[in-house]
Parts: C-alpha cells; sequence; structure tokens
C-alpha cells in the first residue's frame, strides 16, 4: 500500500469583477464615499489598491530615494468587497455581470447595460 497521491495542481487566479484602471468607488469603510481608479488588484489577498483612498502614514528610513526618512502618507490596499464599479453611462456605484459577446466574455453594468471591456 502506498501513500495517497496528493493533488498538486495549479491554483488558478480568481475571476475578479475589478480590473486595473477601472474607477471605483469605496462603499464602506473610513473613505466610504470616495472615488478613485484602481492602480493594482492582489492576487493572491483579494485586495485592490485605490488612488487617493485609504491614506496610511509610513514611518520611513533614510535610504537613497529619501535620504532624510521620516514619515511619508502613502496608499494601502483595501478589500475587494469594500469598492464597487462606477457605472460609465450614468456615474454612480454599479454590479458587474458577464455575457458573452461575439464569442468574447466581456463585463457589463447591470444598472445601465452598458458593456465595460
Amino acid at each position: 500500500m502506498g501513500r495517497k497521491k496528493i493533488n498538486q495542481q495549479k491554483r488558478h487566479r480568481p475571476k475578479l469583477k475589478i480590473k486595473k484602471d477601472d474607477n471605483v468607488m469605496v462603499i464602506s469603510g473610513n473613505d466610504k464615499g470616495k472615488t478613485g481608479r484602481v492602480l493594482m488588484v492582489d492576487y493572491k489577498t483579494i485586495r485592490v489598491l485605490v488612488e487617493g483612498v485609504n491614506i496610511v502614514s509610513k514611518h520611513m528610513k533614510p535610504n537613497a530615494e529619501n535620504p532624510d526618512g521620516g514619515i511619508v502618507k502613502k496608499e494601502a490596499t483595501i478589500d475587494i468587497s469594500n469598492v464597487m464599479l462606477i457605472d460609465p453611462k450614468s456615474g454612480e456605484p454599479t454590479k458587474v455581470g458577464r455575457k458573452i459577446v461575439d464569442n468574447k466574455i466581456v463585463r457589463y453594468a447591470k444598472n445601465s447595460g452598458e458593456v465595460i471591456d
């Protein structure tokens, strides 16, 4: 009797409704109501970095980029469930759906039906 073979297949990237360069609105937390552009999507932790949202103070040691060091303000990631995509037609937050158009899967705004991709 040998050991049972463990399934060692690579995990696929989760299909998220929000991508880089999307315009989103924060729907919960300290920055509720703020809008911004998505700078980065972290697929491992399912978090996004939004421009101008969730500003934190980071204490930096002096280095080549910042010879003085000190306290630096920068954006931190927030959970993807706390943001909603902004509808390109109405400018309000909307849910995102997927549908097939010309044998391609595209995202669309559920409020207006506008295709996003």
